[in-house]
């Protein structure tokens, strides 16, 4: 498989481990660097722009969001059914407190204007921080300094800050820095891609106040239809010089201009407290107030000391997170950048999660989707396990949504939780490739047993759950049916969306019956400990959604006759069962467009076997215990030609398994192609927004890849490898009350327990129990990670 051409030269930012740089700005390559240069703290994300905004070219989105702050629209069909999704969430565009426009004497800055010399802007990754530098000669002479720091504070979730200076380099110079707060409506373009976001996401909020107090503005908002309340707030200090200021701007856009007289070689600091409060977590009658008291804190610590809690706080991520590798700078590099950006995306309330693209763009209108569950929880599971329960309690504050969803489908009991959602409404208007994937119902039981074996959280599971377990179990048995084939009796799924969007609503999608049939064997078996760990927590559920003693035997039942697919003729596992009696898309032909879904008609797609995406074989990799090798090799050959991999959930699951069956040169190519998906703008779209999923899928790359990585019923199995030419490669791994470091290098493969008393884990079959007496492990050099054959 040859690897991706990035669209832009992966040099374009140096090859620094911890850093981007950018040393010129390209007017071709602005808007992707808006989102790569993307701040945020799971709250607020703030797009890497400048802070002139849109007076440099290239420009795309000059915007703020916050996680889950949304307006709704109706979503319109041409022609109703029943049942179809009626109202879309999509996220806001809020005010923007970055904007600070500034003028020499009488000569307002303009990049088009004038000359710009030691240019350069750093996205810092030990302490998520983007800075700026450059000087500015004016079109008549003068010459100005120009420097910016950038935060969004992890510690302070509702806060952002920026720190600006010039300093008058050759002579005495009047400077004129005027600092806003921009909540001007913008226009969205139309567009027909369903990745991006709503053209409304710009308009969507009504001014119902608007306060000032000294250099402090403070603006109110209500979204049109959703009735969430906002509070955007600016405190600003000034530093240097002789300062005059005045208050400026109109309603949408206030601001203070100042006046400041420098000397030559001196400088001007202006700091600029960014807050936003909403009703999604302050009571609406304390906006003001609690944004305020926000600022004043803020501004009583000063830059400095915020970014020193900022850097604490890094710290400690990279400490638990960072997976290094030597041998290779720009996959290190990669690697680093995909992991800060899912620390910046993951919601930490319990109602909020992380959307496909982050806090980093509005696409796909800032949904959630299953991407969280089955890509990113892993990574926070085993990096920041308390992250991850805040993830699995959004599931459960959102059920209710689910319950009235399953009951619009004609599922008399149960929840069945939505495609794309923020609030917990279904907002997919296409339900081929939406609605129908009910393997979400699956993938977020699965997330719930991966995180009660890894953790032993049994309060979690007595208060959440086995209510979110149990409820989404009920929708197979009304979904389902018992049929006869073959002559034999099988539990069936009909009419369902597997994860390959390119094939729609077939019958016994393998990878939704096999996670079903997990799902419903989870289910059971949670029910029986439940009755016997917690009666009280067992009465409380069963009174609250009515369940009766004999649906758990019956969710077994279901499970041990679960219909898979299996072609005994080919030795694999068909998509579906009219998967293979369908013509293949020849994808090396002449004239194929790419990608297909903005270039021919579903039914044109449906009609071929072609796949956006891995399907089976993500089952085979979440499931893998269940089958065998040879079959998965089978499985990988049949499906890698037909795969497009449009979808950039796929690349990372081919290449796990392509290393598991022992394709080593595909592994490592998947494994490059992914790691930088949007660094090097793969997918030709990360200008609206990074690939949380993608970014998830490098970690698992190194950890379920080259390391081997399988949960076993929490217990951490490896099959460590290591790739030619990397030098080393090491991973830390939280389960089990205990913290892992694994190493992997020439000399062998290395186990350190770091916390906890002990822990057990196999390496390649082998059981080792590491304690605080002995807490390290190593066995002989990995077996090098060549092509090898697997016998059928």
């Amino acid at each position: 498989m040859g690897q991706l051409m990035p669209i832009f030269s992966s040099q374009s930012l140096g090859h620094e481990s911890w850093r981007l740089v950018e040393r010129t700005h390209d007017t071709g390559r602005a808007g992707l660097h808006e989102t790569l240069f993307a701040l945020g703290n799971g709250r607020i994300g703030v797009r890497g722009s400048h802070e002139e905004g849109d007076l440099w070219p290239g420009t795309t989105q000059d915007s703020v969001y916050i996680n889950g702050f949304h307006d709704t629209e109706s979503i319109y069909h041409p022609e109703v059914a029943f049942g179809l999704a009626s109202q879309n969430q999509f996220l806001v565009e809020v005010p923007n407190g970055k904007l600070i426009r500034w003028a020499v004497g009488d000569e307002a800055f303009d990049p088009r204007t004038g000359s710009i010399e030691n240019y350069r802007r750093v996205y810092d990754m030990r302490e998520a921080s983007l800075c700026r530098s450059l000087v500015w000669t004016s079109p008549g002479g003068k010459r100005v300094s120009v420097q910016s720091r950038r935060i969004a504070c992890m510690e302070q979730p509702q806060l952002y800050v920026i720190e600006f200076s010039v300093m008058a380099m050759d002579e005495a110079l009047c400077i004129t820095i005027e600092s806003s707060l921009d909540a001007r409506s913008k226009t969205v373009a139309a567009t027909d891609d369903p990745r991006l976001g709503s053209t409304a996401a710009g308009s969507a909020l009504v001014r119902i106040d608007a306060s000032r107090d000294g250099d402090s503005i403070m603006l109110v908002h209500r979204t049109r239809h959703s009735g969430l309340l906002l509070a955007s707030a600016v405190a600003q200090q000034v530093d240097g010089g002789t300062v005059a200021s005045q208050p400026i701007g109109e309603a949408d856009c206030p601001g203070t201009r100042y006046r400041v007289q420098l000397a030559a070689n001196e400088r001007v600091v202006l700091t600029k407290y960014c807050a936003l409060v909403s009703s999604m977590e302050t009571p609406s009658s304390r906006l003001a107030r609690t944004a305020a008291d926000l600022l004043h804190r803020a501004a009583s610590k000063g830059f400095d000391k915020l970014l020193a809690e900022q850097c604490d706080a890094l710290e400690r991520w990279w400490q638990d997170a960072d997976v290094e590798i030597e041998g290779d700078e720009l996959l290190q590099q990669g690697m680093r950048f995909n992991l800060l950006h899912l620390l910046q995306s993951a919601g930490r309330d319990g109602r909020t999660n992380i959307a496909a693209k982050g806090v980093t763009g509005s696409g796909y209108d800032g949904h959630y989707f299953w991407d969280t569950e089955i890509y990113v929880f892993p990574v926070l599971l085993h990096t920041r396990p308390e992250l991850a329960r805040k993830l699995l309690a959004y599931r459960f504050h959102t059920l209710g949504a689910a319950r009235d969803r399953a009951r619009e489908l004609n599922h008399p009991q149960g929840a069945l939780f939505p495609w794309r959602t923020i609030a917990g409404g279904e907002c997919s208007a296409y339900f081929p490739a939406g609605t129908a994937q009910i393997h979400i119902n699956a993938d977020i039981a699965h997330a719930v047993k991966r995180y009660w074996e890894a953790t032993g959280d049994d309060a979690f599971m007595a208060d959440m759950g086995a209510e979110l377990v149990f409820e989404t179990a009920r929708i197979w048995l009304s979904h389902g049916a018992m049929s006869c084939r073959g002559g034999a009796e099988s539990f069936q799924i009909h009419t369902v969306t597997g994860p390959d969007e390119y094939t729609a609503l077939v019958d016994n999608n393998f990878y939704t019956n096999a996670m079903a049939q997990m799902h419903l064997r989870f289910a059971h078996e949670v029910a029986h400990w439940l009755a016997a760990a917690n009666p009280a927590a067992d009465r409380r559920i069963q009174q609250r959604i009515g369940l009766d003693a004999g649906e758990p035997a019956r969710w077994r039942a279901a499970a041990d006759l679960m219909y898979l697919p299996y072609d005994s003729e080919l030795g694999i596992h068909p998509q579906d069962d009219g998967f293979l009696s369908k013509p293949r898309w020849d994808l090396s032909a002449a004239g194929t467009r790419r990608p297909l879904l903005l270039h021919y008609h579903p039914l044109v797609i449906y009609r071929h076997q072609v796949c956006k995406q891995a399907d089976v074989l993500l089952a085979l990799l979440l499931l893998g215990d269940q089958f065998k090798q040879a079959d998965k090799k089978r499985d990988f050959d049949y499906y890698e030609p037909l795969t497009t991999h449009d979808s950039s959930l796929s690349r990372c699951i081919f290449g796990i398994v392509a290393s598991e069956v022992g394709y080593a040169s595909k592994a490592y190519d998947y494994f490059v192609d992914g790691v930088r998906t949007d660094l090097d703008d793969h997918h030709g779209n990360t200008v609206n927004g990074v690939h949380t999923a993608a970014m998830a899928g490098a970690w698992h790359g190194v950890v379920a890849g080259f390391g081997g990585l399988r949960m076993r019923r929490g217990v951490p199995a490896f099959a460590p490898q290591l790739p030619n030419g990397w030098k080393r490669y090491a991973f830390k791994l939280k389960t089990a009350g205990a913290q892992l470091r694994v190493c992997v290098d020439h000399l062998g493969t290395h186990y350190q327990l770091l916390h906890g008393a002990e822990l057990s884990l196999m390496h390649r079959g082998e059981t080792v129990l590491l304690t605080r007496a002995a807490p390290r492990a190593s066995f002989p050099v990995p077996s090098p990670l060549v092509d090898e054959r697997v016998p059928a």
